[in-house]
């Protein structure tokens, strides 16, 4: 059983075979391997339940932020979105941004704006809806989460030039003020969550860039991992683990992540697997990292060589959970992911 292989795995115990999950993002490769298409609503569900089964995944990335999205209750930015789906269908123009000063983002209260939500009422709607998601997936474990925690959450609300260009204006004032509002507003979300008494929980943070860290580190420090270490500490008093996941690499924020209180890292190629397993391979849960531009554009040769390169250095990690880290695009081609998935089973097994 899936489940219980991720259960172990969480718990730091050996398993049989390395931990198993994907971000698959190619409905052609899940109608290719089920006979079922994904974008029909009259398939979609039993195409899914067939892709994890035949994976298979041990457990399901998932967050939920709430009932009602932040555009309808208040002001947020809309980057909109480039092509990535196959048929376009997800392509979105961006829209003007609503905040048209510095002034009026370092005035911004993220509570006031969106929340003010009655906490026991926001865990029933995450309880309900978790269990909901796991009854259509009775073998694979469904993550709790939560993607807007903090930097996320800035994004969201003013996009990156306003972002970007508040924190550079006055940085203590933006940490101080606008990241408590935040950090609040994520708070009572959290404290909801753990009411639902998750298994486990995913705190997704999109807080470096592909190079690393986006703003000074030493703000990081003062302002963002003090705050995570509250938030989780949220989690960590009914014994609920705590999994870590951005974007980007965020190698030299590991330390600050683990000592905030992380039992896990999730993370894409960019972030260093090889450093993460030698400190933190015997104490921690690790998710990753395959690289998706190697299953596009690489040979098999080339593929076989990505795959034993993530499990040569993380096989003998009880937490290791194999992974395409940057998801698989709808451009892999078919062969190539197939390939893929092979490789992955036949050198998998502990």
């Amino acid at each position: 059983m899936s489940i219980e292989i991720f259960k172990k795995i969480l718990n730091l115990e050996y398993t049989e075979r390395i931990g198993r999950t994907e971000y698959c993002d190619h409905p052609s490769l899940i109608k290719h391997i089920t006979g079922l298409d994904p974008k029909n609503p009259e398939q979609v569900q039993k195409a899914y339940e067939k892709f994890y089964e035949w994976v298979p995944y041990d457990f399901l990335w998932s967050t939920n932020d709430g009932p009602v999205q932040w555009s309808e209750l208040g002001r947020t930015t809309d980057m909109g979105h480039a092509i990535y789906q196959e048929d376009g269908s997800d392509y979105r123009k961006p829209k003007p941004c609503p905040f048209k000063s510095v002034e009026e983002v370092l005035n911004f209260d993220a509570v006031k704006e969106y929340g003010n939500f009655d906490i026991d009422e926001r865990a029933e709607y995450f309880k309900k809806s978790l269990e909901n998601t796991q009854n259509k997936f009775s073998d694979t474990l469904v993550a709790a989460g939560y993607y807007k925690t903090i930097v996320s959450g800035c994004i969201e609300a003013f996009g990156w030039e306003m972002f970007l260009e508040a924190v550079g204006s006055d940085p203590e004032r933006f940490g101080d003020y606008v990241l408590e509002g935040f950090f609040n507003l994520t708070l009572a979300n959290f404290q909801a969550w753990a009411k639902a008494k998750p298994v486990f929980f995913i705190c997704h943070d999109d807080m470096v860039w592909t190079n690393g860290a986006i703003f000074n580190p030493t703000w990081y420090r003062r302002y963002i991992f003090p705050r995570y270490k509250k938030l989780w500490a949220v989690f960590k008093q009914q014994g609920i683990k705590i999994l870590f996941c951005s974007d980007g690499n965020y190698t030299e924020f590991v330390d600050d992540i683990a000592q905030a209180g992380a039992d896990g890292f999730i993370f894409e190629p960019l972030t260093d697997l090889e450093a993460i397993v030698k400190k933190y391979g015997k104490t921690h849960v690790i998710v990753g990292n395959a690289d998706c531009r190697i299953l596009t554009y690489g040979t098999k040769q080339d593929i076989e060589k990505e795959v034993l390169r993530c499990i040569n250095t993380a096989k003998d990690c009880p937490g290791f959970v194999m992974a395409v880290g940057n998801h698989i695009p709808p451009n892999v081609p078919i062969d190539n992911a197939m390939f893929y998935f092979d490789i992955v089973k036949k050198y998998g097994k502990r």
